[in-house]
């Protein structure tokens, strides 16, 4: 049976990475294959017109989605054909996501996909890997457009920051930390708590305490949230003990957005932190016919390069996907500034650099009572982290980001000629961070992490106020300047704040009852 490479498959290896010896050819593994959608032009068509601005139908339902653009019973039929002649369990069918769940050994796999499974040791931890391309049948070359889950380095890393000890003392308005609640009044929320909606959290490891949340909302005069935990890949909710980990973002996006739309059923859907755990992550939450999820927070991502292309065009598409259905993915952009910690040049964060994402960008608030005092990007310096943004390697320039022009440091101006991020901002500095409880103890944490969740809830309490989902909302949000606090001071590296939009803060951050009445 003839074999071609699949395109986007490349895997290299992270500098300074090395192979230790062969994987354990028993060694058992899942592995995802992401295929073509029925219709899929028209879907294309349905949310390309919604790029536009244009007036459009209701969105789609979860059930008229999966009626009209599932992957074909023909197509799942050839793939779990091709592996279970290859020896490999078909471990789960979704065609509504467009995926197949294969089930075998590293020895099987590496017959069936002609890859060479190692182990390797780097900087990002020990993992197994591979390098070179995926290969797949050539009568499946128009049927499978990604393989997943062969490769398991840490595909993303959690993007918030702890709040350096020595900040708390002394305590001054420029270090001033706050309770997320404060935030409600600092940017104008509407005067509901979410009711009615659920927030999807997507988290790729880590976990929360049912004791601790008790204490954090008992403390903040709230009644506990509904909290729901749903196990994707992995182990699901287990929380390791360590805030520096992914307990501190489990912990601070639930606390966030429990805090300021406290009558939303926030849902955290855990998955493992690869490619594939991430992307199924991502399905479950948008295609989720239980919850029903109108908004997903995401606070986790990685530079554009660490991606290979395969997964981005999968993770845009199940993107494209929760546009069409009208659900809102908030994205955290990063907190590295405009290198996005890549050696070399500028970079973006994906999945915050989709087209179909609503990407977060950090700012460092201090305030006066009730009002903003003062609003600039947040940059740290190189040990203090700065807000993610700049322009996309991948993605054309969206309909909605047209005319455009980007601002460096430098005071040079020159049109935005693909995908610029971020969208929107928030408060994210460390210094002046959100007040948060995380195994057991208090802590101050920043980040464009926490500006996520916060959009998250923002957007959970119009959907209340309208009575219905905004669903994709960069194409409405870029016809309403007025609805921002404009932020025109401060840089995040290359890039510099100016008026309008710009690569360090986006629109700026929300003015919420003005936007509640525009949206």
């Amino acid at each position: 049976m003839a074999k071609i490479p699949l395109p986007g498959s490349e895997r290299s290896l992270p500098s300074g990475a090395k192979s230790v010896g062969s994987a354990a050819p028993a060694e058992q593994l899942e592995v995802t294959v992401v295929m073509r959608r029925s219709a899929d032009q028209e879907l294309c068509d349905i949310v390309d017109r919604q790029c536009a601005g244009a007036a459009v139908a209701a969105h789609l339902s979860r059930e008229e989605f999966a009626r009209k653009f599932s992957a074909s019973p023909q197509d799942i039929a050839k793939v779990t054909a091709f592996a279970r002649d290859h020896g490999l369990q078909v471990v789960r069918e979704d065609p509504a996501c467009s995926t197949v769940t294969l089930s075998g050994t590293v020895s099987q796999f590496n017959q069936v996909f002609d890859v060479d499974l190692q182990r390797y040791e780097s900087h990002l931890g020990n993992y197994r890997g591979r390098t070179g391309a995926v290969h797949i049948p050539a009568e499946l070359q128009d049927i499978v457009t990604a393989v997943v889950g062969l490769d398991n380095r840490p595909q993303a890393r959690p993007l918030f920051r702890l709040q350096p000890p020595f900040r708390f003392a002394p305590h001054n308005a420029a270090t001033a930390s706050f309770l997320p609640t404060q935030f409600a009044s600092l940017y104008d929320f509407p005067d509901n708590l979410g009711a009615g909606q659920c927030i999807a959290i997507i988290e790729l490891g880590g976990g929360y305490r049912d004791a601790d949340q008790q204490a954090y909302f008992s403390k903040l005069g709230i009644a506990l949230p509904k909290i729901s935990a749903v196990t994707v890949n992995g182990p699901g909710n287990q929380p390791s003990g360590d805030a520096n980990g992914a307990d501190g973002e489990v912990v601070l996006d639930i606390q966030i957005a429990g805090a300021l739309a406290p009558e939303a059923h926030i849902v955290v859907y855990f998955s493992t932190n690869t490619d594939a755990g991430f992307l199924n992550a991502l399905n479950s939450a948008v295609h989720d016919n239980v919850n029903r999820p109108s908004v997903v927070s995401i606070s986790w991502g990685s530079a554009e390069p660490r991606w290979t292309q395969q997964a981005m065009q999968s993770f845009n598409a199940a993107l494209q996907a929760a546009a069409a259905m009208g659900v809102t993915v908030c994205v955290a952009s990063g907190d590295s500034g405009s290198s996005d910690g890549v050696a070399g040049g500028n970079h973006v964060d994906f999945p915050a650099s989709s087209p179909y994402v609503l990407a977060c960008g950090g700012t460092r608030l201090q305030a006066a009572g009730q009002a903003i005092e003062s609003e600039v990007v947040w940059n740290g310096g190189t040990q203090g982290g700065a807000g993610g943004g700049g322009v996309s390697a991948v993605f054309a320039l969206p309909a909605w980001q047209k005319s455009l022009v980007l601002i460096g440091s430098d005071g040079k101006h020159q049109p935005l000629a693909k995908r610029g991020v971020p969208d929107v901002a928030g408060n994210a500095d460390p210094v002046t961070g959100y007040q948060v409880y995380i195994d057991g103890a208090d802590a101050v944490v920043g980040g464009t992490s926490a500006v996520a969740p916060l959009w998250a809830a923002l957007l959970a309490r119009i959907n209340t106020a309208k009575g219905s989902a905004v669903g994709f909302v960069n194409p409405k949000l870029y016809q309403q300047q007025a609805a921002f606090h404009d932020v025109t001071q401060g840089n995040n590296g290359y890039f510099a704040a100016a008026p309008g939009w710009d690569a360090c803060t986006g629109l700026g951050s929300p003015d919420g009852k003005k936007l509640a009445s525009v949206l």
